[in-house]
């Protein structure tokens, strides 16, 4: 039996100050998401995602870039991204913003990890689209803000979010999390 396996997006600091605890989380989150047989995408970019997409291929993990270039030059040369940690790379040509849809479009689950403005215009896309989402706490960023941010929302788009200190419990709720909606719905991938 063939089945499609759980896709987790992963948005966050691509610069900026990071903390060594976050950077350390960070590539924890990313052994968590292959162990627990996940696909892992991110904006392809520098930074937090970067260490998540690290930590994923030292796990065995797939690792899936969303690019805002037309190229792997344009990745390269205009947005100085890297690309050593991808299996795969998807170059959109959407530029930064538009490339952000793309990615959450493409996730059945994502976390935030850090972040700054790009990371809240993810969150915000997740939200209203009504994903579930994962905030991976003492990372910095917008992940010291959510109360607030949670707060000026006050929207009901079915979005589920669970928020986690520790890297592993945090993918093992949000794959338990998503089997149960999944369960509700047994024949959605069946062959």
């Amino acid at each position: 039996m063939s089945y499609l396996k759980l896709v987790i997006g992963v948005m966050g600091s691509a610069s900026g100050e990071m903390s060594a605890e976050a950077v350390k989380k960070a590539q924890e989150l990313g052994r968590a998401i292959a162990r627990n047989d996940c696909v892992l995408i991110t904006g392809a970019c520098p930074g937090l995602p970067w260490e998540t997409a690290k930590g994923c291929k030292d796990a065995g993990g797939l690792s899936v870039g969303i690019s805002p270039g037309l190229s792997n030059y344009e990745h390269k040369a205009k947005y100085h991204s890297p690309d050593d940690q991808y299996d795969v790379v998807i170059y959109t040509g959407s530029g930064l913003m538009g490339r952000e849809v793309t990615a959450i479009r493409s996730c059945d689950v994502v976390v935030i990890i850090g972040g700054r403005s790009g990371t809240l215009g993810e969150f915000s896309i997740a939200y209203d689209e009504g994903k579930l989402i994962g905030v991976l706490e003492n990372t910095g960023g917008i992940t010291e803000h959510m109360d607030v941010i949670m707060r000026c929302i006050d929207k009901d788009t079915g979005a589920k979010i669970f928020f986690d200190k520790d890297p592993e419990k945090l993918i093992a709720r949000l794959v338990d999390e998503y089997k149960k909606e999944f369960y509700k719905h047994p024949n959605i991938f069946s062959e």
